[in-house]
């Protein structure tokens, strides 16, 4: 991760950018990291949110991609699919505010596009909780620095 360091708010917004597709990162070591170095809170707030965000409307338009044979080929079960849907279909773009959850985050954004989660409200609701996921690290960052 040094390299991304380097690179400054640019690093910041790859990695988040990275973090939010399938890729296993960290964008919350990223940002704590770049708040130690002295960075501008709301910069570093403002960078890794958008970066984050267009990582997951791109997990999103993967999810758009999708079919229900592709899944299957994967030996999901019918089951696990159509709990994830009602999940999907309850909750709607609200739903979105969970893309910033580590691990699962990715599955959801992925999902809200493959059952086709209505864009903009989602993109809304998606933007929302990522923000909150790295204003959240910051006031912890200086609660604790």
């Amino acid at each position: 991760m040094d390299w991304l360091f380097g690179l400054g708010y640019f690093g910041l917004f790859l990695g988040s950018f990275l973090a939010a597709t399938v890729v296993p990162f960290s964008a919350d070591v990223l940002l704590v990291g770049m708040l130690a170095a002295g960075s501008e809170a709301f910069a570093t707030i403002a960078v890794a949110t958008l970066g984050n965000w267009l990582g997951g409307l791109t997990s999103y338009a993967i999810g758009r991609i999708g079919k229900w044979e592709w899944i299957e080929r994967l030996h999901v079960s019918r089951e696990s699919l159509e709990r994830q849907q009602h999940f999907i279909c309850r909750y709607g773009a609200v739903a979105a505010m969970l893309t910033w959850v580590p691990f699962i985050g990715d599955v959801f954004a992925v999902a809200l596009g493959f059952y086709r989660v209505a864009f903009v409200p989602m993109a809304f609701w998606m933007l929302v909780g990522k923000c909150a996921r790295f204003v959240t690290w910051a006031v912890l960052w200086y609660w604790v620095a």
